[in-house]
């Protein structure tokens, strides 16, 4: 027997948990770094030099991950529990684990990828171990980078499949573990192809700031779950270009190096 849309509203109440549990781990980690940051452990993710030792590179990724985990986790519930109603209905529920996995896998990937643009501009001495930019032109080409993308075609079409869970769902459908898997990779592509330019601004307003990261993750869940967060993303777009152009010609913005 199919199961009834109140059993398939409970089946999800297990991810439901674990991705909060997850998310709430996560700020609580980032929180801690931020309160002890002469500690040992939270030094290891601040090198102040560029010749980084392996337990820098370690830490440094693991800081990515779990600031990555932290930020869009939140965002992608409501997709995740529409896939699990959906699962629940072939009595699958439990495949929703491994959506969250893959969907976690490709926001490893990134932090992979954020590591090694942390090591390469810090050697350029274009940001501080704090991961604050120093550098003006990196500031504005991040900011004007981020507002423009807000206005392109692969921008819309990420937040659009983003924003319409069971539209996307129903169209990649796949069967099976190996398909919950493949459709977790998915909904990450889309989810990074719809917000890695404002995970770039970490590097304007620094990873350790926490009411920086905080603010863009509330960002990215409002342009993904807010109604008319389309909308929303554009005037984003309006305020990252004119804040952009106020560091090109030298207006104090509070965003970066000054």
């Amino acid at each position: 027997m199919e199961p009834t849309h109140g059993s398939s509203v409970g089946s999800g109440a297990p991810v439901a948990a674990a991705i909060a549990a997850l998310s709430i781990v996560g700020w609580a980690a980032l929180a801690w770094l931020a309160f002890n940051m002469g500690h040992p452990l939270a030094q290891l993710t601040m090198p102040g030099w560029p010749q980084w030792g392996i337990a820098n590179v370690v830490a440094v990724f693991l800081m990515w991950a779990v600031m990555m985990a932290a930020m869009m986790l939140p965002s992608a519930l409501p997709m995740t529990l529409t896939f699990v109603r959906l699962s629940a209905r072939e009595g699958k529920a439990a495949r929703g684990h491994l959506f969250v996995a893959a969907y976690l896998v490709v926001w490893v990937g990134f932090s992979i990828a954020a590591t090694a643009l942390q090591w390469v501009l810090q050697a350029a001495d274009w940001v501080d171990p704090m991961i604050v930019s120093t550098s003006r032109p990196l500031t504005v080409a991040l900011l004007l980078l981020a507002g423009a993308y807000q206005f392109s075609p692969l921008k819309k079409m990420c937040l659009s499949r983003c924003r319409t869970p069971m539209a996307f769902l129903i169209g990649s459908w796949r069967p099976g573990a190996r398909g919950a898997f493949e459709m977790g990779l998915r909904h990450g592509a889309l989810c990074t192809g719809c917000c890695w330019p404002l995970m770039a601004l970490l590097f304007v307003g620094g990873a350790m700031n926490l009411a920086w990261v905080a603010a863009l993750a509330v960002a990215v869940a409002i342009e993904k779950l807010a109604p008319h967060g389309d909308r929303i993303a554009a005037l984003l777009g309006v305020v990252l270009i004119a804040a952009g152009l106020a560091r090109l010609v030298g207006v104090s913005t509070g965003l970066g190096v000054g």
